[in-house]
């Protein structure tokens, strides 16, 4: 996707930021009008246009979380949050998905795999050696 404008359309005056399919380029039709037109030989919509993406800033709630920070609300929201994030990055490292470096769909898949069966590896090993708690992490098993 490719940027396109950065100002607000809407009646509420949000900021938005707009992103358009990358094929798409401005044509002038039979009215004489400018209007956006996909070249894509297989296109993902319906739309003459290609696809469109709005990202409403003021909804990011990384960067706006919603509660005043300082506030009991916002501390309670962080702490659930903090360990969400946690959790992600753990699975995301543990199925080599974090820092990947091939972007085919394919080695994608087979990265995945691998990476879901050492990961029941180090579960059915742990379980062998009755130390349950260091299932995660096929680091501490060796060790």
């Amino acid at each position: 996707m490719k940027a396109e404008s950065s100002k607000s359309h809407l009646r509420c005056g949000l900021p938005t930021f707009k992103f358009v399919c990358p094929k798409m380029k401005w044509k002038t039709c039979d009215d004489g009008k400018d209007r956006r037109r996909t070249l894509c030989d297989n296109p993902c919509t319906d739309s003459l246009c290609g696809r469109m993406v709005y990202i409403y800033p003021e909804k990011d709630l990384r960067a706006y979380p919603g509660a005043i920070r300082g506030t009991d609300d916002w501390r309670n929201t962080y702490k659930i949050r903090t360990a969400v994030e946690r959790s992600i990055g753990h699975f995301k490292h543990s199925f080599s998905l974090a820092d990947r470096r091939s972007q085919n769909a394919k080695t994608l898949r087979a990265d995945l795999l691998l990476a879901g069966i050492a990961q029941l590896f180090s579960v059915l090993l742990a379980d062998k050696l009755h130390r349950r708690e260091l299932f995660r992490s096929v680091k501490s098993l060796v060790a």
